[in-house]
């Protein structure tokens, strides 16, 4: 069952759960937003560290009031504000602050300098973004089309936009669950290839499709979720200007939504720059399922913690 797998143990990306067990996670998140959390205190008398380089709203405020309503107390922490800021390793950071702490939320830059806090860290590590992967933010999706559309396998899930963190976890969650996944991006930002090749093998595993393309019309034909994310993701350093040359004909709005199905779902992971990748129109529009998927980070999380603190 997931619960042992995940209790007491790092969550640094979906490659550690296999379908049944992701299934497992998103049931008791479902459980939990519809019952409340109650009596359940796993995290009493407990100390989270949230440690943030990068900025963050949805992940930061999500996490804190799940660790408060788990009878936790989380301690936010801002990388610039730390040591870190003036070149300590994230290897001894780790192993000081697993002193002080009962478990680590993380959201940093490079996906090699997760692993080597984690590897250093005595107590859970949880993957709260890194350029690599976003897997707390999958979770959350995945939560809100089971509340939509019910049961995932066979539905077409449609990504427009930059192959980024969040369309890899997107990728690895949508395979595992059955889903039939098409990535439409520009040439030169395509997702990473070893995700791909993992993604592949779980299509034979559990049924699954997936289609790489570079025409978002093709793309989106026919789909029951299209999702998009901002063309230039933060911390890249590329210039928004010569990505919006590279996205042009990939902004998610009335006219390609035409092609997707009658009752298509839009996701957005937010935040969102309007009139760019995604219209005002659509992201506010009656498709739109934005603003669930973002409450739904909060009962993810509470659904993820409790598995790994109880």
């Amino acid at each position: 069952m997931v619960r042992h797998k995940l209790r007491s143990s790092d969550f640094l990306g979906l490659d550690m759960l296999d379908g049944g067990e992701l299934e497992d996670l998103l049931d008791e998140a479902l459980r939990l937003k519809a019952e409340g959390v109650k009596g359940f205190r796993p995290l009493a008398h407990k100390n989270i560290g949230l440690l943030f380089e990068k900025p963050s709203t949805r992940t930061r405020v999500s996490f804190e009031v799940a660790v408060t309503m788990l009878g936790g107390h989380p301690l936010t922490l801002v990388g610039s504000e730390l040591q870190l800021g003036r070149g300590e390793s994230i290897e001894d950071t780790g192993k000081v602050l697993s002193r002080y702490v009962d478990g680590l939320v993380v959201r940093t830059f490079g996906h090699d300098r997760l692993n080597t806090m984690a590897a250093a860290s005595g107590v859970p590590v949880i993957n709260a973004l890194t350029d690599l992967c976003h897997p707390c933010q999958a979770l959350a999706d995945m939560l809100t089309i089971m509340e939509y559309k019910g049961l995932t396998g066979g539905l077409k899930l449609a990504y427009v936009g930059d192959g980024n963190n969040v369309a890899h976890s997107l990728m690895r969650a949508g395979t595992l669950l059955g889903m039939n996944v098409t990535v439409s991006t520009p040439e030169g930002h395509g997702p990473d290839a070893g995700i791909v090749e993992e993604c592949k093998e779980h299509c034979e595993t559990y049924g699954s499709t997936m289609e790489l393309g570079y025409d978002p019309a093709a793309g989106v034909r026919g789909a029951d979720i299209v999702y998009t994310d901002v063309w230039v993701s933060m911390g890249t350093g590329e210039d928004p200007g010569s990505a919006g040359e590279a996205f042009e004909g990939f902004q998610v709005n009335d006219e390609l939504l035409s092609g997707a199905s009658d009752d298509v779902m839009v996701m957005h992971c937010l935040p969102a720059h309007r009139g760019e990748e995604i219209t005002d129109e659509v992201i506010d529009g009656s498709h739109s399922a934005v603003w669930d998927q973002a409450e739904n980070r909060l009962h993810a999380q509470v659904a993820l913690l409790g598995m790994i603190f109880s």
